[in-house]
């Protein structure tokens, strides 16, 4: 049995999520791969909590649900106040796992990779900003950057365009990328007001308390960065175009309805073109979903159209993106 030691940057939702993962299936895992992934430390933004030999994560779990915050961990455990910089220097271990929204996480990713750490995020924004830096210190350092939970969650887009088209030319890519604002016009199909929809998003816990990053395209227009850079070229969000629903309209929304269409946030993705935007669509279009799915049509010279469909987000859909990156990372560092 192979021992992979993890440093896990984030005790969010996210990070919860994983960790419980990493939990539950631990068994699974060595039975099936012969890898122990074994988490040695921790970080919220109240502290670190490390220890070399592994932390037990149903305690850390135990700890967070009732306190809120690491730092109460006080029993057996010393609590460091590093930040993840130092965490990558100091702390031992073949991968670093990022769940955090850190927008200058860049940096320290860049750090891991430079230190031979293999590094695992859901994060956007470092790959729309910093893809080429990224990817090419991985490879030079002969380590890995994966971040498949950064598109569609675990539904394996990434995988997909990364591992798995290699003999095809991916033509165009037209995807729905936000769960949010599909919840929001289809209960504007309904016949709520924009305000009120985002309202009822917000009610429910599936729109943030700061909803702009949805329903200004930023969300999306990242994801769709992304698979421009996994498709195409590098490029950074800088280069695309992005707007948002915030000026849907009811009218718009029947208008699309008396057509036998449907509005959605829709990502289109060609070679040096990035273009993010309410659009009509047509209701059988495999674009036209609810709920909290993603879709995206992928057109290559080879396989013409491919369809891949599943959820966009959820917590343990999202675990299901960062621990498979992990498994993957762990079965090249032993």
């Amino acid at each position: 049995m192979k021992e992979v030691r993890v440093s896990l940057v984030g005790f969010g939702n996210v990070g919860r999520a994983t960790a419980s993962v990493l939990l539950k299936k631990s068994r699974f895992f060595e039975d099936r791969y012969g890898v122990k992934i074994n988490v040695v430390s921790i970080s919220d933004t109240s502290g670190t909590v490390w220890l070399p030999e592994g932390i037990d994560l149903m305690e850390a779990l135990l700890v967070k649900e009732t306190f809120g915050k690491l730092s109460a961990w006080t029993n057996d455990y010393e609590v460091y106040e590093l930040t993840p910089g130092d965490v990558v220097r100091e702390v031992d271990a073949e991968v670093v796992v990022d769940v955090t929204n850190d927008k200058e996480a860049w940096k320290w990713h860049l750090a891991a990779l430079k230190e031979g750490k293999s590094v695992v995020t859901s994060n956007k924004p470092p790959l729309a900003y910093h893809y080429r830096e990224l990817i090419g210190e991985a490879e030079k350092r002969g380590v890995l950057y994966l971040f498949e939970a950064t598109v569609m969650a675990g539904t394996p887009i990434v995988g997909l365009l990364r591992e798995n088209l290699l003999g095809d030319d991916v033509q165009s890519i037209e995807a729905v990328l936000n769960a949010t604002t599909t919840f929001i016009l289809t209960q504007m199909e309904r016949g709520l007001s924009f305000e009120e929809a985002l309202a009822k998003a917000q009610k429910l816990g599936i729109a943030e308390r700061d909803p702009s990053g949805d329903v200004l395209g930023i969300d999306a227009g990242y994801k769709a960065t992304i698979l421009h850079c996994l498709a195409f070229h590098p490029i950074t969000y800088d280069e695309i175009r992005v707007r948002g629903i915030a000026e849907v309209t009811e009218g718009e929304i029947e208008r699309a309805k008396t057509k036998g269409k449907t509005i959605r946030l829709v990502a289109r993705v060609e070679k040096g073109r990035v273009a993010v935007e309410p659009a009509e669509i047509p209701r059988e279009s495999p674009l036209a979903v609810e709920s909290h799915e993603n879709a995206a049509v992928i057109r290559t010279d080879l396989l013409g159209e491919l369809v891949i469909k599943g959820a966009g987000a959820g917590l343990k859909e999202t675990a299901s993106g960062v621990v498979s990156d992990i498994i993957k990372a762990g079965l090249r560092a032993v």
